[in-house]
């Protein structure tokens, strides 16, 4: 492996800036992973990184058969690199550095022509932890397809990668995109959580497909979305409390539409 000692080394400063707080995606396109599950997903789901960059003090003190040291292993030496001293931890945005992280190739997926298929749509959610846990539970509950709606955080922002805890591997997801852009090229129905004027999630006929949409944490749902809605749904609840966190409410619907799906009901 190339080894890095200088904090003058180009490379360091490259990696700095890439991984300074804040700083979702460089210019040229990258991102920066940090630590041991998400870099293992990556690895299991897309392959090889642009780079692997391991802090040499950890690699050297994992034991054998350490999962650092066999991450180390899978990969082709010439894409790792590692950095002595403490060179690591002064990029880290992580309060326990796990001792690796991963440059790769923002995801830019083409948009498709028709969306045929059940999807998740995020209408300016602004909390990266919300984002990273709503496409985790996409992953878990079988939709592939994420569609983030401008105002909406950036999925491969450090936090929501971390919150994602890998699941954006798992899926396709597309960002910064209009209201209009996505509904001309949706062909299943429009599925709108809301407050008022909507039908109870466990009462309501919901289709074998939609496209379900999860509002801003504050406003909720854009007004143009609720207008083109096939369905409006709530969550019905205990009264006397708060409505449910957009990521708890994400995960309740998107999991009793796959309750019905799999047995048949939807």
């Amino acid at each position: 492996m190339k080894a890095i000692a200088s904090r003058s080394n180009p490379f360091f400063k490259q990696l700095r800036a890439l991984a300074r707080p804040g700083q979702a995606v460089r210019r040229d396109g990258l991102v920066w992973l940090e630590g041991l599950h998400l870099c293992q997903e990556y690895l299991q789901r897309v392959g090889v990184p642009a780079h692997a960059v391991f802090d040499a003090r950890r690699l050297a003190a994992d034991s054998a058969g350490g999962e650092l040291r066999a991450l180390a292993a899978a990969l082709p030496a010439a894409h790792c690199i590692t950095l002595e001293g403490d060179l690591l931890e002064g990029v880290s945005d992580v309060a326990a550095a796990q001792g690796v992280g991963f440059i790769v190739e923002l995801p830019q997926p083409a948009l498709p022509a028709r969306i045929d298929e059940s999807c998740v749509v995020l209408d300016r959610l602004q909390d990266p932890g919300n984002v990273g846990s709503i496409l985790r539970t996409c992953a878990a509950a079988g939709v592939r397809h994420v569609l983030l709606l401008a105002g909406t955080a950036s999925a491969w922002s450090p936090k929501v990668l971390r919150a994602g805890q890998g699941a954006h591997f798992a899926l396709t997801i597309y960002e910064q995109l209009s209201a209009d852009e996505m509904l001309a090229r949706l062909d299943v129905p429009l599925l709108v959580t809301a407050l008022d004027d909507a039908s109870g999630l466990y009462d309501a006929a919901l289709p074998a497909r939609a496209a379900w949409v999860f509002g801003h944490e504050g406003q909720g749902a854009s007004p143009v979305l609720l207008e083109r809605a096939a369905l409006r749904v709530h969550i019905p609840q205990a009264s006397g409390v708060e409505s449910l966190n957009v990521a708890a409410a994400a995960a309740v619907c998107l999991f009793e539409h796959r309750r019905r799906r799999l047995a048949g009901s939807a």
